[in-house]
């Protein structure tokens, strides 16, 4: 079993235990501080928590080894997921609220998390990343039943492969059963402002925010940004 180190996490928002905890999960080669600015842009009420990645690499941190862009190791997922719920009990025990929000690599972290335990969250937002399909979790028919899931992906993105995109797509928005708010930019791998806007709103109530944009799984797609 590797040994990580004790997470680095920037805190912000409300200091209230109780309070819905939204975490936060950077992209590969990143760090906390590239992805704690979002909090800027999101709603007042929730704590939030930037959390560093505990793998070393390219000046920056990952949350898992790849065997291929998007593509975790099974037993380097497993690992970094059990140090990352070992931090996450110490800080929200069971009944409080979790939302999960990862972009690129922590993307595919979040989707992990999600996957092997849906039942330890109240949300997750897959940003301009894919699910670690083929990483040892579950991607199963109605896995994430009634689960709300934030998905937004780049037309024109290049760096996560398109048929991991599509596949992410495809399953959040059919088989995985889950509440699924989508939209669609027409540029690459980064966060729109259209998309920060609406990820603030579904931040707010991700459960109810679904529901008031219709009864479909999805809510305003986008080729539009």
């Amino acid at each position: 079993m590797t040994t990580f180190p004790e997470p680095v996490v920037v805190q912000r928002g409300s200091t209230d235990p109780d309070a819905p905890l939204v975490v936060l999960l950077h992209g590969r080669g990143a760090d906390e501080q590239s992805i704690a600015g979002l909090v800027d842009h999101l709603p007042d009420g929730p704590a939030y928590a930037a959390v560093r990645a505990p793998i070393a690499e390219g000046g920056g941190y990952a949350w898992f080894a790849n065997r291929g862009i998007g593509r975790p190791v099974a037993g380097s997922l497993a690992e970094t997921m059990s140090w990352f719920r070992s931090w996450l009990d110490g800080v929200a025990p069971e009944g409080r609220p979790v939302i999960l929000v990862g972009f690129s690599g922590g993307a595919a972290f979040a989707g992990g998390l999600v996957l092997s335990d849906p039942s330890r969250y109240a949300g997750a937002a897959v940003l301009y990343g894919t699910l670690p399909f083929d990483a040892g979790v579950p991607v199963t028919p109605a896995r994430l039943a009634g689960l709300p899931v934030f998905v937004a992906q780049g037309d024109a993105d290049t760096v996560i492969p398109r048929e991991l995109l599509d596949a992410t797509w495809t399953y959040l928005l059919g088989d995985s059963g889950a509440a699924a708010y989508a939209r669609r930019d027409p540029g690459g791998h980064g966060i729109s402002a259209q998309t920060l806007g609406e990820l603030a709103g579904w931040v707010a109530e991700p459960a109810t925010y679904v529901d008031r944009h219709g009864s479909g799984p999805v809510g305003p797609q986008a080729d539009a940004s």
